[in-house]
């Protein structure tokens, strides 16, 4: 038995059925999972004012980048939305999509986007925006036909191979890179609902891993290998929570 199955066991074992399950479990997680996540893309994110945002609802003595301050904040109001969602097993959908999105990238729209191009958060892209080295992403007349055949897919899965089918979720999202804006924090997001959806474990892409992170996007937007994002994905979740498992073998 590998490590990552130790862990998908032990996540089983606790039986996390209501939000006071999830709340109890993912105390430290979702702070942990918010600071890591909004760091990738906002070098200005502090792991002190995330935590202060989640414990106290504000950072206090705040004086940094006020779109990092709001991007941590939606991180908190969007943990708070989801644990109903997730306790409920309700599927991903298109509307959930947008919610999520629209809840994580309130405030945080810069001026190009929201006044000049008309781009709102909760609302897929009007523009021709792409990532990536290879600048991938559907064109925007496409993307709500993508998305929803990305999500049909997923949602019809019945196999035993959950970690990979959410590798597989992740990188088609941001390939198709929905929205003009908040697209990683989106898709890292939904990962984690779609693992625990399915009684998985959800984890943490690390801050200092993202080399390795944008190396295995950067991989299936060349050849549509999926093998590198699921080789990391299952070394981050081990990392994530292998200090619970040492404890649970104690």
């Amino acid at each position: 038995m590998t490590q990552y199955d130790e862990i998908v066991n032990m996540w089983r074992l606790w039986q996390i059925e209501t939000v006071s399950d999830i709340d109890e479990r993912l105390h430290n997680f979702k702070v942990l999972f918010a600071y890591n996540s909004g760091k990738i893309e906002n070098d200005a994110v502090t792991y002190h004012d995330t935590r202060e945002i989640f414990e106290n609802g504000r950072a206090i003595n705040f004086t940094g980048d006020p779109r990092a301050l709001f991007e941590q904040k939606n991180q908190k109001t969007c943990y708070e939305f989801l644990k109903h969602k997730i306790a409920a097993r309700e599927p991903l959908t298109v509307s959930l999509v947008l919610e999520t999105h629209g809840i994580l990238t309130a405030g945080t729209y810069d001026e190009r986007r929201f006044v000049e191009r008309g781009e709102r958060p909760g609302v897929f892209k009007k523009h021709d925006y792409v990532t990536g080295r290879n600048e991938v992403g559907s064109p925007p007349e496409n993307v709500p036909d993508d998305i929803s055949a990305l999500l049909d897919e997923v949602q019809a899965y019945s196999g035993s191979e959950i970690l990979k089918t959410a590798a597989y979720f992740h990188l088609r999202f941001e390939y198709i890179h929905p929205f003009a804006d908040g697209n990683g924090r989106v898709g890292r997001t939904l990962m984690n609902y779609f693992l625990m959806s399915r009684d998985h474990p959800p984890l943490i892409i690390h801050d200092e891993d993202k080399a390795r992170y944008y190396a295995a996007l950067e991989a299936y937007d060349k050849a549509e290998d999926i093998t590198p994002m699921y080789d990391f994905l299952r070394q981050q979740a081990e990392r994530t929570w292998e200090k619970s498992l040492g404890r649970k073998a104690c």
